[in-house]
């Protein structure tokens, strides 16, 4: 009988690994720096090592365990081949078979933010919920479709690209892809931070953000201190995030809205502010959803891995 496995979580600069039971109890979690010289070639065999000196160190035979999941950046098809990774240098890489004959284990996985969004609906928050989406807010935004439990890949696994919809008209600087408008230019991390030093340079308002280090965590913070120019900024997140997840509820109709990512330690706040727009901009049929923040933090992506095998 399987009774173990293991989930990987492979970042641009470190990999996350962690060694679970089936029922999905972390027995242990631990990481290793990202050697991404000569396009990434020693991640796979990088990790293929870590697995093997577990398993001696625990004393645990190959046969015990069900499998080795992972989640890795960028698209990923059903069958475990990443199309183009610009961090990790991989084009056309066949990371399911190539790590299985590594470990000689079963390999599957997934997108990094889809392998989270698993995570949650694992062992998480978003575990009483069959269908949902979740989000994650930081340096970029991206999101899970969960839909009867399982993730929605899309024809070249880039399904869930919500900060890729447009929202503003009438913008004129470019987003990360070469679009104009995208929600990920204002609900992320950096488009916090570009709204709230634009305002700063162009009004001379008070506000607690004056002569410090900006970034979100000090745009919610004055937020949360009635600070009116941060106000503004967090209104307009708000505004595009709510408008991008009414978008979407009229295509996948989920229970819930999870919201994780650096950005989402913010807190209740947050969740208030977007759910406002939302309420105003969704279509009525899909305005009374749950907004739930995640709980599984960084670990996520393990939880999530692990459950790919599973």
């Amino acid at each position: 009988m399987k009774k173990y496995v293991f989930g990987v979580d492979v970042g641009g600069t470190a990999i996350k690994l962690g060694f679970f039971t089936v029922e999905g109890e972390l027995l242990d979690k631990w990481e290793i720096p990202t050697r991404t010289e000569n396009h990434s070639e020693h991640v796979l065999p990088d990790i293929a090592k870590q697995i093997e000196e577990k398993l001696a160190e625990k004393g645990i035979n190959k046969e015990e365990v069900a499998g080795v999941g992972f989640g890795v950046p960028g698209p990923v098809t059903a069958e475990g081949v990443i199309k183009m990774n610009a961090n990790l240098g991989w084009r056309d890489k066949e990371v399911a078979k190539e790590l299985s004959q590594l470990t000689g284990l079963t390999c599957k996985g997934g997108n990094d933010v889809k392998t989270a969004g698993l995570g949650e609906m694992w062992k998480g928050s978003a575990a009483k919920y069959t269908n949902a989406v979740f989000l994650t807010l930081g340096t970029g935004v991206g999101a899970a479709i969960i839909v009867e439990g399982k993730v929605i890949l899309g024809a070249m696994g880039a399904a869930g690209e919500i900060g890729h919809i447009k929202v503003d008209m009438e913008e004129t600087r470019s987003c990360g892809c070469g679009g104009l408008g995208c929600a990920e230019q204002y609900a992320s991390a950096p488009g916090l931070k570009r709204m709230a030093l634009e305002l700063l340079e162009k009004y001379d308002m008070p506000s607690l953000l004056r002569g410090k280090d900006v970034d979100a965590k000090a745009v919610f913070d004055a937020y949360k201190e009635g600070d009116d120019l941060a106000e503004q900024v967090v209104e307009k997140f708000g505004h595009y995030l709510g408008y991008a997840l009414a978008a979407t509820a009229a295509v996948v109709d989920p229970e819930a809205f999870i919201i994780g990512g650096g950005v989402s330690k913010a807190g209740e706040v947050l969740l208030k502010v977007v759910q406002k727009y939302y309420k105003e901009y969704v279509w009525p049929g899909c305005r009374e959803k749950e907004f739930v923040l995640a709980t599984l933090g960084n670990d996520a992506g393990i939880y999530g891995a692990a459950s790919y095998v599973l």
